[in-house]
């Protein structure tokens, strides 16, 4: 079996990733608020802690993506974040566990998945034609969206039957099962990248992305949306959980309101794009999102918590067809010996602000409370759009 037939296991491997992660979306933040009593703050800082190494070590790792084999790097990749997450099960049973312990495991899993996400995005084009992109990445974007669906409930299951820090076993599990997956996969060749100093090479990624119009709008709007990101890891379980006292097991269900929107429209851009073009599905879908996200922000008590997923999941909808379009287009554009620095550089420009988020939630939490860390996230996460919905050249741009 090819590189090419070999996408099933690559797939295969995602998927069981994916469901981990977000039980640990659920399960680490809960860790620290119900077994180490975190504040505000403290849990603004782990946010901050595990999205930091985007910000630190996102563009080198690019070089390296490009310089080594890329399959290896997502074995270590997940070996490194699932021994990582074995301790803190450990340590609570040993009754060891801190915030500092939490700060460490998170800042390893942030380093994992900084390597992973650019190799794995990098290995895709050798592994399908460049026509089928948009459908090997709705396929690995559904599983995505069926994790994000599933994984939050479970998380709040596991977090309510065995306590936050045990449930964490599910996402280590995840990581090393992929591991296993993945390094049972065909041989790579090697890279072809040309080896040269490292701080020329981190530019050559980065003026790609920069001279390229519609990838230079889609990493504005990115880094607005990672900061809003950051402020709802802080508001939602502050607003949801503490003030309107949802339940472990009722916020995980409501976390997976905008995964299930989504995977009801994963399959459609392939079929969008084919029809009204890639940039027209950006421009369409990206307004789409603006919308529905600005409506969350009526949730309330009662009633109106009913707002929160219905908003959600429309923009859920809307949001993977955004995504799986942007990042097929970055993939069929890019040169192969470019796609580890042009990722890694998308991925530097939008995931490092992400900790600036965590810390101005976590602030913002302190000072008003966590409806107002929660309306600010929200809305943020709407007006991020606003980077290809007030560039309607992007239709022609990207064809």
């Amino acid at each position: 079996m090819g590189p090419r037939g070999d996408f099933s296991r690559f797939a295969w491997a995602n998927s069981v990733t994916q469901l981990g992660t977000q039980v640990t979306v659920v399960a680490l933040p809960l860790t620290a608020v119900l077994t180490l009593n975190a504040g505000a703050f403290q849990l603004g800082l782990l946010a901050a802690v595990q999205t930091a190494a985007f910000l630190v070590i996102g563009l080198p790792a690019g070089v390296w993506v490009d310089r080594w084999r890329r399959r290896p790097i997502l074995v270590r990749s997940d070996l490194a974040r699932g021994l990582a997450l074995l301790t803190v099960p450990a340590a609570a049973w040993l009754d060891l566990l801190t915030l500092p312990h939490l700060y460490a495991v998170a800042l390893v899993l942030g380093v994992g998945t900084v390597f992973f996400d650019v190799a794995q995005m990098s290995l895709l084009p050798a592994l399908v034609p460049k026509e089928r992109l948009e459908r090997a990445n709705g396929r690995l974007e559904a599983a995505r969206q069926v994790s994000v669906l599933a994984g939050p409930g479970l998380g709040g299951w596991l977090v309510a039957t065995v306590t936050a820090p045990v449930a964490l076993l599910a996402d280590a599990f995840g990581y090393l099962a992929s591991a296993a997956l993945l390094s049972g996969g065909q041989g790579e060749r090697p890279s072809t990248a040309r080896r040269g100093r490292l701080r020329a090479e981190v530019a050559e990624g980065l003026a790609f992305v920069l001279r390229e119009p519609v990838l230079r709008r889609v990493a504005a709007g990115g880094a607005l949306t990672r900061v809003a990101l950051g402020v709802c890891a802080v508001g939602y379980p502050l607003y949801l959980v503490v003030e309107l006292r949802v339940g472990p097991a009722g916020y995980g269900l409501m976390l997976s309101a905008a995964a299930a929107g989504a995977l009801a429209a994963v399959g459609l851009t392939a079929r969008l794009s084919a029809r009204h073009g890639v940039g027209a599905t950006l421009y369409g879908s990206a307004l789409l999102v603006t919308v529905f996200q600005l409506l969350a922000l009526a949730t309330g008590p009662g009633w109106r918590l009913l707002i929160f997923p219905a908003a959600t999941a429309l923009a859920g909808a809307a949001g993977v067809i955004f995504n799986v379009a942007q990042l097929s287009y970055r993939q069929r554009i890019t040169p192969e010996h470019l796609l580890g620095r042009v990722n890694a550089s998308m991925r530097f420009l939008m995931w490092g602000t992400t900790p600036l988020g965590g810390l101005a939630g976590g602030l913002v939490g302190e000072w008003l409370g966590g409806h107002a860390v929660f309306a600010a996230g929200v809305a943020l996460i709407g007006l991020s759009y606003l980077a290809i919905v007030t560039a309607p050249a992007i239709i022609r741009a990207a064809g």
